[in-house]
């Protein structure tokens, strides 16, 4: 969930804005003004972006002096297509950071569903991954919130990539024990909804909800010792079979 804005008063009656859940971003976009227009977005709303840059050779180069130096940042948000090529610079980038900085969240935007890329993306992710379609970031509290959830180890896909991934041709052998609502609640994770939003959407009540998560665990073989990353193995699973 997106951090809360908190007033706190100071001496003199001033008042001052803190943000609980602040993150550091870096931002990886070839276009100047939506690289500012991000930046500004993330910034208005109390987070920390510590570099933007235009390619994706910038973005590792970028990634790996923070790690030597100030430490890396809690996300990155890139797009897919970048300089030299404007193919798939941004997301082979992203790709290599999951690889070499697991922990590092990866948040990457596209103007189209690109399967390939997102699955390529998925595949060996276990936290801190998402792939929002550009026109997502006109809606800024969903794309804000969304950061944040890639920053905190969770997962946020655009529900039109999930629609596409989940349509192409694949084996159902994993999730065949799962029934329509559960398959239905489970694709709703994937979009990254929180139980509560998800009984919202339903129209159930939030007991409902945490029952077929429980189901969905258990069928797909996640035991609690694999904690709070339970809900995105789920996710990966789903995604993958």
């Amino acid at each position: 969930m997106l951090g809360a804005f908190v007033q706190a008063s100071l001496p003199g009656g001033r008042k001052i804005v803190i943000v609980e859940d602040r993150v550091r971003v870096v931002i990886a976009e070839d276009s100047v003004l939506l690289r500012e227009g991000l930046t500004r977005l993330l910034t208005d709303r109390g987070h920390d972006v510590v570099a933007g840059v235009g390619d994706g050779e910038a973005l590792i180069k970028t990634i790996t002096d923070l790690a030597a130096g100030d430490g890396l940042p809690d996300v990155v948000v890139a797009d897919v297509r970048m300089p030299p090529t404007h193919t798939d610079e941004g997301v082979r980038a992203a790709v290599r950071l999951r690889r070499d900085h697991p922990e590092l969240g990866v948040l990457v935007l596209s103007q189209y569903v690109e399967e390939q890329y997102a699955t390529e993306l998925l595949a060996g992710s276990s936290r801190g991954v998402g792939y929002l379609l550009k026109d997502r970031v006109a809606e800024v509290r969903e794309f804000v919130d969304a950061v944040v959830r890639v920053a905190r180890g969770g997962t946020a896909l655009d529900p039109e990539v999930v629609a596409q991934l989940l349509g192409r041709s694949r084996k159902q052998d994993v999730l065949a024990g799962l029934t329509p609502r559960e398959r239905e609640v489970l694709g709703l994770m994937a979009e990254g909804r929180t139980n509560s939003a998800i009984a919202r959407q339903l129209v159930v009540s939030d007991g409902a909800v945490e029952k077929h998560v429980s189901n969905i665990f258990l069928k797909l073989g996640l035991s609690p010792s694999d904690g709070d990353h339970r809900r995105v193995l789920a996710v990966l699973t789903y995604l993958r079979s």
